[in-house]
């Protein structure tokens, strides 16, 4: 069996070798030369998979995409090929949460915001705006559901509001998938009326997909000098982006939000679970096999845990500020997908293990997703 995969998929050597012989390829760049051989395709998202990358092969019988989103997937013609298709729900949701969440930590230290006292607008509320929502919850930040597909099914429970509501917050977080067509069609979601309704003192996350807010009429508009607060890790047309919208940002990043390691190397984890299922194998191989010893794996909060140890302990793990001052000096010289990657490793929250002075009745640490010590 020829397995290809995107080279920029962690431990997908480690996790496919025993089920046929692996080919690593550069996702921007593969053609369809490249894979006419292929029994399996795994990629990410900046690999279109559709009939023009595989007009010229005839063996394909697994795809697989270690990401979220699947916009980047012709599926209605895999199927038509019966070829299996698989993604990574969900996988790193987790990530996104955290980058949205140190963004924060440094804004409201950058501007002298007290954390408790914002109001969120989470636009989507599928695995990453849920993974959002817990970790505002465990800091007792405000927040609203803005997601109208779950809001009409029968199924999710939670109280949802408008697109009106959720766009007056003091933050406004998108996470939403990228659809064009339908009645809740996501593309250009914010466009230039939207956007011109987003009043000064508000900040704007796009953690999403690019496609999702007008970056024309957003650069139109802070032109104008509007005083809106950016954050923007996706871009339109990446990886060519409207690199003069970089300086109205205040953090600016190469889609790189879902980056941590464990969030790239849970992609890889689910497709290879994928794949055995469908060749009937029992997986024998899991993510804790592969994952590195972090360089700092366990600290000791001898304090009440307040904004103040919140602020250092996000940093210490994360800073978006190191992706940020990357992004800015590197784009124009080395481009988008050299950042991308060339991305240093990061860890998660759970990395760590945070140990409580027993005294304190604090357990925001833990419910934010540092481990907890056990035994």
């Amino acid at each position: 069996m020829n397995i290809f995969y995107d080279e920029n998929m962690p431990f997908a050597a480690e996790f496919f070798a025993d089920l046929g012989m692996l080919t690593a390829f550069s996702g921007r760049t593969l053609s369809a030369g490249d894979v006419t051989n292929a029994d399996v395709l795994l990629v990410r998202s900046i690999t279109q998979v559709n009939e023009t990358l595989l007009q010229q092969n005839q063996t394909l019988q697994f795809v697989g995409t270690a990401t979220i989103g699947v916009d980047h997937i012709d599926q209605n013609y895999l199927a038509q090929r019966k070829v299996n298709f698989h993604s990574a729900p969900g996988c790193n949701a987790v990530s996104v949460a955290e980058y949205v969440l140190s963004a924060l930590v440094i804004l409201a230290e950058r501007y002298l915001l007290t954390l408790s006292e914002l109001t969120v607008g989470i636009v989507g509320a599928g695995n990453t705006g849920s993974r959002l929502s817990e970790k505002l919850t465990a800091l007792n930040i405000k927040h609203v559901l803005c997601d109208p597909v779950l809001a009409e099914s029968s199924v999710d429970k939670r109280a949802f509001v408008a697109l009106e509501e959720a766009l007056n917050c003091d933050v406004v977080s998108l996470h939403v998938p990228l659809t064009r067509t339908g009645p809740h069609a996501t593309y250009h979601l914010l466009d230039a009326a939207r956007l011109k309704q987003l009043c000064g003192k508000q900040i704007l996350i796009n953690a999403c997909r690019g496609e999702v807010i007008d970056n024309s009429a957003l650069l139109t508009l802070k032109q104008q000098g509007h005083p809106l607060k950016l954050v923007l890790d996706v871009w339109e047309n990446e990886p060519s982006i409207l690199t003069d919208l970089i300086a109205y940002c205040e953090i600016s990043t190469a889609h790189i939000a879902g980056y941590s390691l464990e969030g790239k190397a849970r992609g890889t984890e689910i497709l290879y679970r994928a794949l055995c299922q469908q060749l009937d194998i029992i997986p024998n191989k899991q993510l804790t096999d592969f994952l590195p010893v972090p360089a700092i794996s366990a600290i000791e909060i001898k304090q009440e845990f307040d904004e103040i140890q919140l602020n250092q302990l996000v940093k210490m793990v994360y800073d978006v500020r190191r992706d940020d001052a990357i992004f800015r000096q590197q784009m124009s010289i080395q481009g988008f997908d050299h950042i991308r990657k060339t991305y240093p490793t990061r860890r998660e929250f759970s990395s760590i293990t945070v140990n409580l002075d027993h005294a304190l009745s604090s357990d925001v640490p833990h419910q934010l997703g540092f481990n907890k010590k056990t035994g």
